[in-house]
């Protein structure tokens, strides 16, 4: 049917809506059809014409559907073996928290490992993954830990080129003391600022000598780059990534809520 061109008879229309036009009631058409698809009182010009097979009355037709809601968006945490337990863990806590107590905001945040098992971390502990690398969501943000196992990654090949494609397609990298090492080695942090954990910045200076290098920053943001330095640093670095992402209130609320005012007994 054509704008303007309106041919009495009995038109299915919608699921369980049939409309029945009176051409003998029409006077002039005041609104082009096309310009309201989905609500049925600009194709019925009798209202009495309009009814609905499985509802009463459509004096108000059918709404406009709602608009559906916006997919979630993921954060990302890599585990590995050799894992610093607190780089990953201290993120988690954070940002898991903000993800279950405000789900509003629009965020989850899941584990992936290079197989999606299990690792053992430095000290001994087993992290599980939700995931693989290969099988994770697209991720709003990465976040890369630190600890002995980068050692390891920084001479993988097929790491590093994972780390590269990430940076292609994830908005915000971030990492956790030495998972700098690895950004650094991958080529991420060329020419650009960065910190780490107090041990390993000449290291990193050594992996990347161009590397404008913070010793003193708890962490560095550089826009869709943001490093951090050692171990209880990852907590900060995550509080300030919820600040960035939903604002300072509610990186309030999550600190409050985790009761995280670090004030060292020594």
């Amino acid at each position: 049917m054509w704008p303007g061109i309106i041919l009495g008879g009995r038109y299915p229309m919608l699921a369980g809506i049939t409309c029945e036009f009176d051409v003998s009631a029409i006077t002039r058409c005041t609104q082009p059809l096309w310009q309201h698809p989905y609500d049925v009182r600009h194709f019925c010009l009798s209202p009495a014409g309009c009814r609905n097979e499985h509802a009463e009355g459509m004096t108000s037709a059918v709404a406009s559907p709602a608009a559906a809601p916006e997919p979630a968006r993921h954060l990302g945490i890599l585990l590995f073996d050799g894992v610093e337990e607190l780089d990953a863990v201290g993120p988690w806590e954070v940002l898991a928290y903000w993800a279950r107590h405000h789900p509003d905001d629009g965020y989850t945040v899941c584990c992936l490992s290079r197989d999606g098992r299990a690792v053992t971390a430095a000290k001994g502990l087993v992290l599980g993954a939700h995931c693989s690398m290969e099988d994770a969501p697209a991720l709003q943000v990465l976040v890369h830990p630190g600890g002995q196992g980068t050692r390891p990654l920084l001479r993988d090949p097929g790491h590093l080129d994972w780390v590269r494609r990430q940076r292609q397609a994830v908005p915000l990298m971030t990492s956790v003391c030495t998972g700098a090492l690895v950004y650094a080695a991958a080529g991420l942090l060329h020419e650009r600022p960065a910190t780490s954990h107090w041990s390993a910045l000449e290291e990193l200076r050594g992996l990347d000598p161009s590397v404008r290098i913070h010793p003193d920053d708890r962490w560095v943001d550089d826009g869709d780059v943001i490093t951090s330095a050692g171990v209880s640093a990852g907590i900060d670095m995550a509080l300030h990534l919820v600040a960035r992402l939903a604002g300072n209130d509610r990186a309030r609320q999550v600190r409050r809520g985790i009761q995280y005012d670090p004030q060292p007994p020594i």
